[in-house]
C-alpha cells in the first residue's frame, strides 16, 4: 500500500484506546470509542472535521487538547506534530468557530508563554483519548498532562520532572479576558468572552481553577504578552503563570469549573461536581456516565472494527446539543440565556444546528431519550420567550448560519410520537410565526438581520408557493423544499392539537415541492417570480439555488410525499432508475457559485460514488427511498455499501463533516437496519442491518433485540424477517413496535430477494397514497 496510507493504518491502530484483544474480552464499551475518529480533517477536506472531546454526554464544557492555532475552527488536527495546551472549549464546528474558550499548559525551564512557542512535540504513540479522559506526554517539557471531565468542571494532572521552574500557564485567548491569581488559596479566576457571534454584550464565561501546590511564583501577561508579578489582568488576551519546584514524578493537580453565569455559580459548580473528589474518582464517574449512555445499545458480532465504529459514533450523538443552564443553590435549574443576557429558570441547551440534527439525531432522540428530548423542548420554549424566534442555528445564541425552518420537524416529530413534559402550545405558536412572517427577526452586533432564524422569504413563499430565483434570496430552491417539510410537520402538528384550518392550509403547502419539479429535466429547479425557470440550468451546479449541493441531492427532499415524488418522475420503475443514476453518474460537477472547489463538493468527487454526496446532508436519506418503490434490495445494497465504504473508528473516518452527531447518526441508526425519512410518522425505512445481534434498552426498560442470521460482509441482503414469531413483510417498522420490544429478527443472504417488502401496499408513509 502506499506509504502516507500504511502510516496513517498504524497511527490510527496505535491511537484507538481499546486494543483488539481487550474488545474480544468485552470491556467496557465506551472503551471501544476511538474520540479521534474525524480528526484527520482540513479546511479543504473533512474527514469528519472533529476533535477528541473529553466531556460527559451532553455536558456543558467539553476539553480537548489544542494543536492548532487558536481560534482559527481547527483545533485538533492529527498530523500536526505539537500541542500548545488542553483548552476548556465549547466549538461545535470548525465553521462555527469556538466561544468562551481558555486552556492550560504544562511547562519546564525557561518560560514560554506565546501559543507557538510553548507548543511540545508529542506522539499518537504516547497519547491516551478516551470520551472520559484524555493523557498525552509533551515530550519537550517531559511532562505528561491529564484531564478528566464532569459536566460543568474538571480535572487536571500534570505529572512533572525535576525541576526548579515547573510551570502551569492558563491562556485566556483574544476575545476580551480577566485574570487573577490568588496565592493564598492556589487558585486562578477570571472571566473569558471569546465568540464569534450570538452573545449579548454582557456574556462572560467566569472559571475558576484550584491547585493543590503552593505557587513559588505568579506572573501575568498583558495584550503585549508582557509579563510582571501583577496578580491581576484585564484585556484584550490575557494570562497567568503559576510555577513550582518539582522532584522527579511529582503531580499537580488543579480542579477547574465555570459558569456562564456569575463567579459564584463557578465556585457552586467545582463544589458539587469535583468537591473533594480524586482525579481518579472524576474519571471514574465520567466512565460510567457514558457507559450507562453507551449500554443501552449492546452489540454483539465478530467485527470489532464494526462495533469501534458503532460506538463511536454513538459517543458523537450524545454530545450535542449540550446543556447550557447549570444548578443553583436551592438545586434548581438556571441558565444565563445567550438571547436576552438575563438569568432565568429552567433548562436549555445550545451548540446545534437543526439543518443537520433534524433527520436522524432528534428521531435517535425520541426513540431513546424521550425524557433528554423533552427537557430539550422546553430550553426550545425558553429561547423563544427570551429571543423571540426558534434557533434553527445556535452556538450560544442564534447565529447566521444555513437554511430552512427544520425546528418545525424535530418539535413535531417530538408531539406526534409521544414526547411530552413541555409546552408545546408556546412551541407551536413559534413554529406559526416562523411561517407567517420574516420581520423583526433579530440582528448581530452589526445590526445586520439574522437571516438564519425563521423563514427568509416568507411572504413570497406563501404568495407563490416557492421563493423565486429572481429576488435576491440565494439558495432559494433548497428553501422551497425544506419550507415544505416544515410544513408538513406543522400540519400535522395542528392536525393532532385540533387546530383543523391550519392543519389544511399546511398540508396544502406541504405540496408546494411540486412547484419546482421540472419534468423536462426531471430534477426541481429554481423558479422566478414570474414563474418561469431560471436559466440557464446546469443539475451538476453546487449552490446557486441550493444549498451546499445540485439538484441531483436536492431533488429527493419530499421526505413527507415520497409517492408524490415517484408519481412526477414516472412510477416506480422510473424513479428507481433515477435513484441509480445518482450513483452512475460521474461526479462531474460545477462549482461557479462559489468560486472555488468547496470541501463538500471534494468529498463527493473523491469517494467513486458518482453523484451520491453522503459527506453532506441533504441526501443521506436517498438511499432509504428505493423502499417506497418496490426495490429494498437496493437500500439494503447501499446502505451496506455505504457503511463499509465511507465509516471507519480512525482519524479519517467519516466521510465529510460530522455535524453535531447527524452523519454520526446515519451511521448508528444504519447499523441497527432501519432509518428515519419521514418527520412526525413514526416509521423507520429498513436496510440492512450489520451486526449479527444488538439489543437496545427502550424508555421504560423494555428490551428490544435485533437478529440477523447468517449475517456477513457478503450477506447483505434480507431474505426474511420476523417480529415477535411472526412473518414481517413491509419494508419499514413503526416506533411503537420498536419500543414495545421484543425481538425483530432478519434472515440475510448473499443475493437479493426482490420479492421481500416489495408490494406497493405496504411500502412506508407518503402524503399521496399509492397507485
Amino acid at each position: 500500500m502506499p506509504l502516507r496510507a500504511a502510516v496513517m493504518l498504524l497511527a490510527g491502530a496505535a491511537s484507538l484506546p481499546a486494543t483488539a484483544q481487550q474488545a474480544a474480552r468485552g470491556d467496557a464499551l465506551v472503551d471501544l470509542v476511538n474520540p479521534l475518529m474525524g480528526t484527520d480533517s482540513s479546511y479543504a477536506l473533512s474527514n469528519g472535521n472533529t476533535y477528541p472531546a473529553v466531556a460527559v454526554p451532553w455536558g456543558m464544557n467539553f476539553w480537548t487538547p489544542v494543536t492548532g492555532k487558536p481560534g482559527s475552527g481547527w483545533g485538533y488536527m492529527y498530523d500536526d506534530n505539537k500541542i500548545n495546551g488542553i483548552k476548556q472549549t465549547h466549538q461545535p464546528s470548525p465553521w462555527m468557530n469556538d466561544y468562551a474558550a481558555f486552556a492550560l499548559m504544562a511547562e519546564t525551564g525557561p518560560l514560554r508563554i506565546r501559543e507557538a512557542e510553548r507548543a511540545s512535540w508529542y506522539s499518537h504513540k504516547a497519547e491516551e483519548s478516551h470520551p472520559y479522559s484524555y493523557r498525552v506526554y509533551l515530550a519537550d517539557y517531559d511532562v505528561t498532562a491529564e484531564v478528566a471531565p464532569t459536566a460543568r468542571a474538571a480535572q487536571f494532572r500534570f505529572t512533572f520532572p525535576k525541576a526548579d521552574d515547573a510551570h502551569i500557564v492558563l491562556d485566556a485567548f483574544e476575545g476580551g479576558s480577566n485574570i487573577t491569581i490568588d496565592r493564598a488559596r492556589r487558585r486562578i479566576s477570571g472571566w473569558v468572552r471569546n465568540n464569534h457571534g450570538g452573545v449579548p454584550a454582557n456574556f462572560r464565561n467566569y472559571f475558576v481553577a484550584e491547585f493543590d501546590h503552593d505557587f513559588t511564583i505568579i506572573r501575568t501577561w498583558d495584550d503585549n504578552w508582557q509579563l510582571t508579578g501583577a496578580a491581576t489582568r484585564e484585556g484584550g488576551h490575557v494570562g497567568a503563570v503559576v510555577s513550582f519546584a518539582t522532584h522527579a514524578g511529582e503531580r499537580v493537580q488543579v480542579k477547574v469549573a465555570s459558569s456562564f453565569i456569575s463567579p459564584e455559580q463557578a465556585e457552586r459548580n467545582l463544589a458539587s461536581e469535583i468537591g473533594g473528589d480524586s482525579f481518579e474518582q472524576t474519571r471514574a464517574k465520567a466512565k460510567a456516565a457514558w457507559e450507562a449512555e453507551l449500554g443501552r445499545v449492546r452489540v454483539t458480532d465478530p467485527s470489532v472494527d464494526n462495533r469501534r465504529t458503532f460506538y463511536s459514533a454513538l459517543y458523537r450523538m450524545l454530545l450535542f446539543p449540550r446543556m447550557f443552564h447549570e444548578i443553583d443553590d436551592q438545586g434548581r435549574q438556571v441558565h444565563y440565556s445567550p438571547y436576552d443576557g438575563q438569568v432565568h429558570s429552567g433548562p436549555l441547551y445550545t451548540d446545534n444546528g437543526f439543518w443537520d440534527t433534524w433527520r436522524a439525531v432528534f428521531p435517535w432522540f425520541v426513540l431513546m431519550y424521550p425524557e433528554r428530548d423533552a427537557e430539550i423542548l422546553q430550553g426550545l420554549v425558553n429561547t423563544y420567550k427570551e429571543g423571540g424566534w426558534l434557533p434553527e442555528w445556535a452556538s450560544p445564541g442564534y447565529r447566521d448560519v444555513m437554511i430552512g425552518s427544520n425546528s418545525a420537524n424535530l418539535i413535531a416529530d417530538a408531539y406526534l410520537n409521544g414526547v411530552r413534559g413541555f409546552d408545546i402550545e408556546t412551541l407551536y405558536a413559534a413554529m406559526v410565526k416562523n411561517a407567517t412572517t420574516s420581520q423583526d427577526r433579530p440582528k448581530d452586533a452589526e445590526g445586520n438581520v439574522v437571516r438564519a432564524v425563521g423563514r427568509e422569504g416568507a411572504e413570497l413563499y406563501n404568495q407563490l408557493g416557492y421563493v423565486p430565483y429572481d429576488v435576491g434570496i440565494n439558495e432559494n430552491a433548497a428553501r422551497t423544499l425544506e419550507y415544505a417539510t416544515a410544513d408538513f410537520s406543522l400540519s400535522r402538528l395542528a392536525a393532532t392539537l385540533g387546530k383543523q384550518a391550519d392543519a389544511r392550509l399546511y398540508a396544502e403547502r406541504a405540496q408546494n415541492y411540486r412547484k419546482l419539479y421540472d419534468p423536462e429535466s426531471g430534477w426541481m429547479r429554481g423558479r422566478n417570480k414570474d414563474g418561469s425557470w431560471a436559466t440557464p440550468f446546469n443539475p451538476y451546479k453546487w449552490g446557486d439555488a441550493f444549498t451546499e449541493g445540485n439538484a441531483l441531492h436536492y431533488s429527493w427532499s419530499v421526505m413527507q410525499d415520497v409517492q408524490g415524488l415517484i408519481d412526477l418522475m414516472g412510477g416506480d420503475a422510473k424513479f428507481v432508475d433515477r435513484l441509480d443514476s445518482v450513483f452512475a453518474t460521474p461526479p462531474i460537477f460545477d462549482d461557479s457559485y462559489y468560486g472555488q472547489v468547496i470541501h463538500e463538493i471534494r468529498e463527493m468527487q473523491i469517494v467513486d460514488m458518482g453523484q451520491y454526496a453522503h459527506g453532506n446532508q441533504p441526501i443521506q436519506h436517498m438511499i432509504y427511498l428505493y423502499d417506497w418503490a418496490g426495490a429494498p434490495w437496493k437500500a439494503q445494497f447501499h446502505a451496506r455499501d455505504t457503511m463499509r465504504r465511507l465509516y471507519a473508528a480512525t482519524p479519517d473516518g467519516y466521510p465529510g463533516d460530522e455535524d453535531n452527531g447527524q452523519t454520526s447518526a446515519w451511521y448508528v441508526f444504519s447499523a441497527l437496519g432501519f432509518y428515519p425519512v419521514t418527520p412526525t410518522v413514526g416509521q423507520y425505512a429498513i436496510g440492512s442491518p450489520l451486526f449479527r445481534s444488538v439489543k437496545l434498552t427502550m424508555p421504560g426498560g423494555k428490551v428490544l433485540t435485533i437478529e440477523a442470521a447468517n449475517n456477513s460482509a457478503e450477506n447483505i441482503y434480507i431474505q426474511s424477517a420476523t417480529l415477535n414469531g411472526r412473518a414481517y413483510t413491509k419494508p419499514w417498522l413503526s416506533r411503537a413496535d420498536l419500543q414495545a420490544g421484543g425481538t425483530l429478527r432478519f434472515v440475510m443472504g448473499p443475493v437479493p430477494n426482490k420479492d421481500w417488502g416489495a408490494r406497493k401496499m405496504d411500502a412506508p408513509f407518503s402524503m399521496r397514497a399509492p397507485r
